[in-house]
């Protein structure tokens, strides 16, 4: 049985960090009483090795293993 992995897209807000970005994932719910649609958003630190993606970047980030206290994800590609 294959592994499943998971992946999100979002856009790095900071970059300041060495060989780490914040990337913030925008989703969307819906009320479950009004039927109203809002955006919730949420903000993942992600590993990136060589520090070639800024902010502004729309990336593709996915799960990995622990690599500090507070980073999971590892950036697996910009997406245009």
């Amino acid at each position: 049985m294959e592994k499943v992995t998971r992946t999100k897209v979002g856009v790095i807000v900071s970059d300041k960090m060495d060989k780490t970005v914040v990337v913030k994932v925008d989703s969307s719910k819906r009320h479950p009483k009004y039927k109203k649609t809002y955006t919730v958003s949420r903000k993942f630190k992600a590993h990136d090795e060589k520090n070639e993606y800024h902010t502004g970047d729309k990336v593709e980030i996915r799960e990995s293993k622990p690599l500090s206290k507070d980073k999971n994800f590892t950036v697996v590609r910009k997406i245009d």
